[in-house]
């Protein structure tokens, strides 16, 4: 589990846009958040450490088929050509190897189990799969807030895009549905940095197929099990994502759940009574740390910040030092 948080700070930024011809070599310094609420939170927060509380900055550098993430503690490298993953501790001096298809394997794994998980925790979970699918919309709105500051030494603008998923022909607060809200400060447009986002896009599009999402592999999957409208709301702010004026320097994404009247007085019922009221059921939600149902709630928050940018790439910023061994 501290792996799939450690992949989770170097895997971000969480929103790509589409993919586009490859530019420059590039290298930045940057600093990745990500916080799970919820179920996801008690499987993945509680062995994140410090890094899943504060964040990590790091340095990212493209060339070619090769992406390196590096911070004090770990390191990611991703091989296009060569269909592998490595994960470096640099304290310990060591790395391991990981192959797309074990990838794909731990994906499969992780989604069967958060199913498994999702149907035990969740009220009507198992009624609502047998029923036929549902078609849904998706509103998609973007505002500029006329906020300004410089990042990165760039000269940057607030966009807040709101993409809301819901079923075709009803309301969100009827029909449930979920909401992806991005927060992001553009820059001018800056192709050097583009190619951090189209490699990430084909990263995940040769492990996952045409309707990948850039996040850790095991991490995606269980959150698309639990959520399967995160998969539809990412996907539309890929496909939209270049209508925004500039380049993405700062960028936070929450990810909100909102349930249906029908499934929240489902919620209210089961919560009523595993809990009991007065005192007792009082002590009960303090001991197990639950909250009283709400209609909407948060799934994830995610924050990319770029902190600086530049053109020079060496060779020793993709490599495995040579001191480091091979943990098998």
């Amino acid at each position: 589990m501290k792996r799939l948080a450690r992949i989770a700070m170097v895997a971000l930024p969480l929103m790509t846009l589409a993919a586009v011809p490859a530019y420059a070599d590039v290298k930045t310094r940057d600093r990745s958040n990500v916080k799970f609420e919820g179920m996801l939170g008690r499987m993945f927060n509680l062995f994140g450490g410090k890094a899943a509380k504060e964040g990590v900055e790091g340095l990212t550098a493209v060339k070619g088929s090769r992406k390196a993430t590096i911070n004090d503690s770990t390191g990611h490298i991703v091989d296009l050509s060569e269909e592998k993953v490595y994960d470096l501790d640099m304290k310990k001096k060591t790395y391991t190897v990981t192959t797309f298809e074990e990838l794909r394997r731990r994906m499969r794994e992780a989604e069967e189990r958060a199913r498994k998980e999702a149907s035990r925790e969740t009220p009507g979970k198992k009624e609502e799969a047998q029923k036929p699918a549902k078609e849904y919309e998706i509103d998609f709105d973007g505002k500029d807030t006329g906020q300004k500051k410089a990042i990165a030494g760039y000269d940057a603008h607030e966009t807040v895009v709101t993409s809301t998923v819901r079923e075709k022909g009803r309301t969100l607060d009827e029909a449930g549905g979920l909401v992806m809200t991005n927060d992001v400060w553009l820059g001018p447009k800056i192709p050097q940095l583009r190619e951090l986002s189209d490699f990430d896009v084909k990263y995940w599009k040769q492990l996952q197929g045409p309707e990948a999402v850039a996040m850790s592999a095991e991490q995606m999957a269980t959150v698309l099990a639990m959520f399967p409208l995160v998969g539809k709301a990412m996907a539309r702010m890929q496909k939209d994502g270049d209508k925004l004026a500039g380049t993405p320097l700062d960028t936070t994404s929450t990810f909100e759940s909102v349930m249906s009247k029908d499934q929240m007085t489902q919620a209210q019922s089961s919560d009523s009574g595993n809990k009991g009221g007065g005192l007792t059921g009082m002590l009960a939600r303090k001991i197990i740390k639950k909250d009283e149902p709400k209609a909407r709630g948060t799934i994830m928050t995610t924050h990319h910040e770029v902190l600086e940018a530049s053109t020079s790439v060496a060779a020793a910023d993709l490599a495995i030092p040579a001191d480091f061994k091979e943990k098998k």
